[in-house]
Order: structure tokens, then C-alpha cells, then sequence
């Protein structure tokens, strides 16, 4: 009889394995493939989370190894094109795997028909899509004739001319291809919600911000226009902002043409709907060259000006920006300008102003009282209603300012105004005439503390 008691048998638990790859451990490979997106290093879990995930991935079973090669089979099948950029990524994971699964091939619960699976899909994920828009194909001067409209145009047909036109918007790209790019987006961006949604996604927005500072007036103005229709988006408003527009914008408002500068007076308008962008706008720069608007813009740009400055004078700081830069001249001047709408417009915005000390004094010194006395005189209805506004919110703190304007001969068209307008139009000025009468009283200079050139002096 033979005696196995010096046979070298080994039993299962003491064969050798096949060399293993140096830091490809069998809990690295597990890890892997539950985690496939964790980034390498040092785990960032507390203790507890990471022991509990160890035991987690101590019990691996087939099915878990199943279901992440159902992942793996959805990153071979067609995907959108925005996310193309992941492709790479999905390659990369899928021939490691194939790699290591040769390794344990023999030893592991990887055998031979999962080593072949993953071979399927490293080369499925490795065959460029059958679907994939062929962007060499796409020839952007069809889009001056194309019909954008919902049923002419669904995404999918305009899809590849907005990634065509991203692609021409690259920094290699020549600068007339980039020029006609800009504008191309700008037309694609100019009605539709969904196109501009999908512009916005595409990567078009930072390829767009290096345009703004262009030498080139043209590629400037486009890419300044594209940017204020995708901004018609809410959603796309941050992302303008991450890809660091607003300081280019308003460099565009400074050195542009007068298109380009009224459209980047519109586009700052736009993203100060994110109301902390608007401390940002007003610290770079832009509250001087809309004061410049104000005088010499066209009719449009003067209205774009004063609407940009009222949203971001909601702001202390660029009041007193917007004061410092000379605001209130020219808009004590548009005052007059009658039936254009920037009448209105610059009541509102003096209105604003006047609410801190360094503006008060700036309306009375321009001759902003006589000016919005003679508006509720004579002025349109909607007119007097604004200039009744702005009056209160100058003479309500300050009784030298209520002096001046019992000067000017107020009472009598107030009186008019508190008989005769709309019901906010009678209220203002019957609270108004109530700081008249309160002057009667005594007091000959704004309250301590609340107005007057002694109180901007004392900030």
C-alpha cells in the first residue's frame, strides 16, 4: 500500500497561482468593477463606510459581475452625441478589465466565457458609432436657408450643425471659420428654447468667450450676440457665467461696435438674474461704459443701458459706482426726452439712486428737481407718476430738498396730481404733500444720518 503521508499532492487551497500583475490585486479588480468611476488613490470614506464596502466587496457574486457587464454592453451601444467626449473613458476601462481577466483567467471566478464577453465589449466599445453624425459631411451654409422652426427642424436634424459649428469654433480653427461659426450659433440660438438648450450643452459657450475679446469687430459682435441668445436660457446663465464671461462682456461693452455694445449691455442685464453676478458686473468694470450708453447710444441702447443699470443699482455699491461715474447728468437730461420710453426708464433709475446720500446730492446739484416738477406739470399720465416717485424718494429724508421743491412750485400741479391720477399716482402725491406740510414745521436740512453732502463725507 502506498502512503501519501510525503506525497507533495498539493491540495486546492495550496496550489500556486499564476504571477499576478504588481498593485492588481483580486480586491483591487472587484473594487473596479463596483467602483469603475472612483478616482485612484487614498480613499477619502470615513473608516466605518470603507470596512462596510470591503465586506461588500468580499461577497461579490455573479450577478453584481453581471450587471456591471450590462453597463459596460450600454457604453458599446449608441449614446448622444454630447457625451461622446466619454467614450474614451469607457474604452480605457474596458480593456483593462479584458487585461486583468486574462490574468485570473485559471484561478478566479473570471472564466473563460467572461474573459470572452469582455473581449466582445472592449472591441464593441473600441468600433466607432454607426450613428454618429458624420461631421465632415455637414456643410454650414445650408443653415442661412434652413427653416428653424419646430417642424422643420427637429434636434436631430440640427444637432450635427451645432456640433459642426463647435468644432469650427476650436482654437485651431482659422479665424474667418471661427467668425462664421459665432454667427452661425447665433442664428441657431436666436428663437427656439430647446436649440438653445442644446447649443448650451454642447460646449459652444467656451469656445464663444475667447471671441469676445477679438480684435476682429465682427467675430466680436457675434460671439457677443450668440451669447446673449443662449442667455435667454435660465439654464445656460450659469454656465456663461463658470466659462468667465463677464469681465470679456464687458470689455465687448467698452471697444465694440454699437451693436455689440448695446447686445453686451443686454447679455450683463441678463445674467445679473443670478442676483450674486451682480456685485461681480459692478466690480468689473461695467457700470462706467453703461453711463457712456446713456449718452451715446442710439434710442435702444440708451433703454438697454438704463434698464442693465436699474437691475444692478439693486446693489449699494454700484449705486455709489454709478453716481461716482456721472450717471446722474445724462439721466436727468433723458428726463426730457419725451415719448421715446427712456423718459420712464430714467426715472426709475434716478428714483434708485437717490436712496443713498451721494445721489441725493447729485440729482439736486444737476437739476434733477426742476426737471421732474415741469414732468408732473405737463408730462404724459405714466410720466408724472414716475417723476411723483423719484420726488418722495428725495425729499422724504432730507427737508432742505422739500424747500427746494416748494421753491419750484410743486404744490400746485401735486395738488392736481392727488385729484386727477391713478390711485398710486393720487397716493404718492398726497404722501408727498404730507412731507410739504410737514416742512411748515421746521427743519432746515436732510435728517442726521440719512442724506446730505455732511453725511457722504462722514462714510
Amino acid at each position: 500500500m502506498v502512503s501519501l503521508a510525503g506525497s507533495q499532492i498539493l491540495s486546492p487551497k495550496q496550489r500556486p497561482c499564476a504571477p499576478r500583475r504588481p498593485g492588481h490585486s483580486m480586491r483591487t479588480i472587484r473594487s473596479a468593477l463596483l467602483h469603475p468611476d472612483s478616482p485612484p488613490g487614498p480613499s477619502s470614506r470615513p473608516r466605518a463606510a470603507a470596512d462596510e464596502g470591503d465586506s461588500d466587496i468580499e461577497n461579490l457574486t455573479d450577478s453584481v459581475i453581471d450587471f456591471r457587464l450590462s453597463e459596460l454592453a450600454a457604453t458599446a451601444g449608441p449614446a448622444h452625441p454630447a457625451a461622446v467626449a466619454k467614450s474614451s473613458s469607457a474604452n480605457a476601462a474596458a480593456t483593462e478589465m479584458l487585461e486583468l481577466s486574462r490574468d485570473f483567467s485559471d484561478y478566479s471566478s473570471f472564466n473563460s466565457d467572461i474573459s470572452g464577453e469582455l473581449e466582445r465589449l472592449a472591441a464593441a466599445a473600441a468600433t466607432p458609432r454607426s450613428d454618429a453624425p458624420d461631421l465632415a459631411a455637414v456643410d454650414l451654409n445650408d443653415l442661412e436657408s434652413m427653416d428653424l422652426s419646430a417642424d422643420a427642424a427637429p434636434l436631430d436634424r440640427v444637432e450635427p450643425f451645432v456640433l459642426a459649428c463647435v468644432q469650427a469654433l476650436g482654437p485651431d480653427a482659422a479665424p474667418d471659420a471661427r467668425r462664421a461659426a459665432a454667427a452661425r450659433i447665433r442664428l441657431l440660438a436666436k428663437h427656439r428654447s430647446d436649440i438653445r438648450e442644446l447649443v448650451g450643452v454642447s460646449g459652444a459657450i467656451p469656445a464663444l468667450v475667447p471671441l469676445l475679446r477679438s480684435t476682429d469687430p465682427v467675430a466680436q459682435e457675434n460671439a457677443v450676440t450668440a451669447l446673449l441668445n443662449l442667455s435667454l436660457e435660465e439654464r445656460n446663465r450659469s454656465a456663461i457665467t463658470a466659462a468667465g464671461a463677464i469681465k470679456p462682456l464687458v470689455y465687448a461693452l467698452r471697444t465694440g461696435t454699437a451693436s455689440a455694445k448695446q447686445n453686451a449691455a443686454c447679455a450683463l442685464l441678463s445674467l445679473s438674474g443670478i442676483e450674486e453676478n451682480r456685485a461681480t458686473i459692478g466690480a468689473c468694470g461695467a457700470i462706467a461704459p453703461l453711463v457712456a450708453l446713456l449718452s451715446a447710444g442710439s434710442t435702444r441702447g440708451k433703454k438697454d443701458a438704463l434698464t442693465t443699470l436699474y437691475r444692478l443699482c439693486s446693489a449699494r455699491r454700484n449705486k455709489e459706482r454709478a453716481v461716482s461715474a456721472g450717471a446722474v447728468v445724462p439721466l436727468v437730461h433723458l428726463i426730457g426726452e419725451r415719448g421715446t420710453g427712456t423718459s420712464e426708464k430714467a426715472m426709475v433709475v434716478l428714483a434708485s439712486l437717490a436712496s443713498i446720500a451721494e445721489g441725493r446730492d447729485a440729482v439736486v446739484e444737476a437739476g434733477g428737481i426742476p426737471a421732474l416738477v415741469e414732468t408732473i406739470e405737463d408730462g404724459p399720465a405714466r410720466e408724472k407718476e414716475f417723476a411723483v416717485v423719484a420726488l418722495l424718494q428725495l425729499c422724504s429724508e432730507c427737508s432742505s430738498n422739500r424747500a427746494l421743491l416748494v421753491r419750484e412750485g410743486a404744490i400746485p400741479p401735486l395738488v392736481a396730481l392727488s385729484q386727477s391720477g391713478s390711485a398710486r399716482a393720487k397716493h404718492k402725491a398726497e404722501t408727498l404733500l404730507g412731507y410739504l406740510r410737514e416742512q411748515r414745521q421746521g427743519g432746515g436740512g436732510c435728517r442726521a444720518g440719512q442724506g446730505g453732502a455732511a453725511t457722504s463725507m462722514a462714510r
